[in-house]
């Protein structure tokens, strides 16, 4: 066959046939091009093939042969009964040739359907084509496209008008590619050439990419060979070293479903995020949990199960109802009273190490009261991941006292609290490399998707150790996403308001100085010449007592001090603190609460 225009090959084409194979020929798509079709971008080359499974009418450009005016019918155009009909013209005779009524008028031309036309110019008529084997006085929409035979013929529709048209189909292109996963949708009125060699490409297999995640649900063609075709899109998830090496044309061995459960975790103090395997075996052991606020206490409690706290720093009262905290003093966390904004936590408050039952005080703590808490715990057992998550629910805090033995380097081990915050049950996929077959990882298709190739060939038979997988690091982006993701999880906080500005300040929240006027701020260290030495006048007392006493003065303000007359920057008078023997105790009590 040989090669035609991409619209005349459709127009011509006997749907009945498909499905058809194309061969690319020449055209814009020649050498290759990237041409965005339907919101896709799909590249053609030379001699890649097409396989034509469907062909959609989309519409028909109905061209004036006089005129060369165009209009669009749409592929259910019935004439009077479902389309507008344009204005018609005047008829008006110009020969004794020509009939004394239009075509519209005459009985043998109905309204909305086509007859052909005489073809005064290179156009063949249809006539005999048209009413050969047909009762019919004309042909619908479809009907005359079926009789197309590469090039227009020029008919007569009265809904339309009393000059002959030429009709141009539109058709949408529904075909499949080799290892192209969407269908490609191509307009026939694309310039490109193409031959059809469907007879001699029988044997041709159009194989279609797959994702990982949709492997994931193929267990009985697993174990398999597969061919990366494109590496995982969008941002890191795991900071590993085998993540980089999936990318396009790497061979995996895809051995099934893996059958570990998940906890997302994350070091506070480093602010690094880990994801570990039911199958880790380090061992753990509860930290205490620490506490900010009373509502971060009642968070905490637990049905049945007692909340005894040391207070960490210092709290002030509020009157009579609501003692002073000090750093040191024990607390059990009982329960909650009252209703509404008066509700309050039942604290119990232990008078000291040889208290006697019944004796300490009760303490009714509001819930937006501060101050520092920590649990006191005295739990040294050392618990697996599995038994851990049955005595503790999630969140908590624990420290891995001994790392696992078949990790070369746990990174758990060096960290001194490991925040323990979620179970998860994402599906995980065991993989491997085919250059190392023995040393297997485990891969999260919906968090790590990509597209590949099954192929034919032996799998190393046994399942390849995936110790590697126990504990995986997650990038800080991928954690934090997961984080919204998780149920329960909190929406993320409004910004937070401006301070107010408290009684007694000045703009910008600095106090006035105690020794006169407000100082404007620091002058550069250029701008502080030796004053001479004068007089040092009375200084003004102020009519109220500081609530928060004297301050010292920042460091760097000291030469700006030192410019105004009567202020010594070398004075000795400075408010320094001194460590009573009430701190000290402090300090041994809790250092034997506490395990570590």
């Amino acid at each position: 066959m040989e090669p035609l225009s991409f619209q005349e090959y459709i127009c011509s084409l006997d749907t009945a046939t498909l499905p058809r194979i194309l061969r690319i020929c020449s055209g814009v798509y020649f050498q290759g091009s990237v041409y965005e079709i339907s919101g896709n971008e799909c590249c053609l080359s030379t001699g890649d093939l097409l396989k034509v499974m469907a062909v959609a009418l989309q519409k028909v450009i109905c061209e004036d042969t006089e005129t060369g005016q165009t209009m669009e019918l749409p592929p259910t155009f019935k004439g009077e009964q479902g389309y507008p009909v344009p204005a018609r013209t005047q008829w008006v005779p110009s020969s004794q040739a020509r009939p004394l009524q239009p075509p519209w008028a005459q009985p043998h031309c109905p309204t909305g359907l086509f007859q052909p036309a005489p073809a005064p110019g290179p156009y063949p008529t249809l006539r005999g084509l048209f009413l050969k084997g047909t009762g019919q006085r004309g042909l619908t929409l479809h009907q005359a496209l079926g009789q197309w035979d590469r090039q227009p013929q020029p008919l007569l529709c009265p809904a339309i008008g009393p000059r002959a048209l030429l009709l141009h189909p539109v058709y949408e292109v529904h075909a499949t590619m080799h290892l192209r996963r969407d269908t490609v949708k191509i307009p026939s009125t694309l310039e490109v050439d193409v031959e059809d060699v469907t007879e001699a490409a029988q044997h041709i297999h159009f194989a279609r990419p797959l994702l990982l995640s949709e492997v994931l649900g193929m267990e009985a063609a697993l174990p398999a060979l597969a061919e990366i075709l494109e590496g995982p899109a969008g941002p890191a998830v795991f900071e590993s070293a085998w993540v980089p090496r999936l990318r396009r044309g790497q061979r995996l061995q895809l051995h099934g479903r893996s059958h570990a459960w998940r906890v997302l975790a994350s070091a506070p103090r480093s602010g690094r995020h880990f994801l570990l395997s039911s199958t880790y075996q380090g061992r753990f052991r509860q930290r205490p949990r620490q506490f900010k606020g009373v509502r971060e206490l009642v968070a905490g409690l637990r049905p049945g199960r007692p909340l005894r706290v040391v207070v960490t720093q210092d709290c002030e009262g509020r009157g009579e109802d609501v003692p002073p905290l000090c750093t040191g003093d024990r607390l059990e966390a009982r329960g909650l009273q009252g209703n509404g904004p008066g509700t309050r936590l039942l604290c119990h408050r232990h008078g000291g190490e040889e208290e006697e039952e019944g004796e300490g005080e009760e303490l009714l703590l509001p819930l937006d009261l501060g101050g520092g808490f920590v649990e006191e715990a005295c739990d040294s057992k050392k618990y697996g991941l599995a038994e851990l998550l049955e005595q503790q629910p999630l969140p908590c805090e624990v420290r891995v006292v001994a790392p696992d033995p078949g990790l070369e380097r746990d990174a758990l081990g060096a960290l001194p609290a490991l925040r323990l915050e979620a179970r998860l049950d994402q599906p995980f996929l065991v993989g491997s490399f085919c250059e190392e077959p023995e040393e297997g990882f485990e891969i999260p298709p919906r968090w790590l998707d990509l597209s590949l190739q099954l192929s034919e060939g032996p799998v190393h038979p046994p399942a390849p150790c995936t110790r590697r997988s126990r504990v995986e690091e997650l990038t800080e982006a991928f954690y934090y996403r997961l984080l919204a993701q998780l149920p329960g999880s909190p929406a993320p906080p409004p910004p937070r308001p401006p301070k107010p500005a408290q009684a007694g300040t000045g703009p910008g929240g600095r106090r006035p100085s105690a020794h006169g006027p407000l100082v404007p701020g620091p002058l550069p260290m250029s701008a502080c010449p030796a004053p001479p030495l004068l007089p040092r006048p009375a200084l003004p007392q102020p009519s109220t007592p500081s609530q928060y006493g004297r301050r010292r003065p920042p460091r760097d303000a000291g030469c700006a001090l030192s410019s105004f007359p009567g202020i010594d920057s070398n004075s000795t008078e400075h408010d320094y603190e001194t460590v009573d023997d009430n701190v000290q105790k402090t300090i041994r009590k809790m250092q034997a609460i506490f395990p570590f």
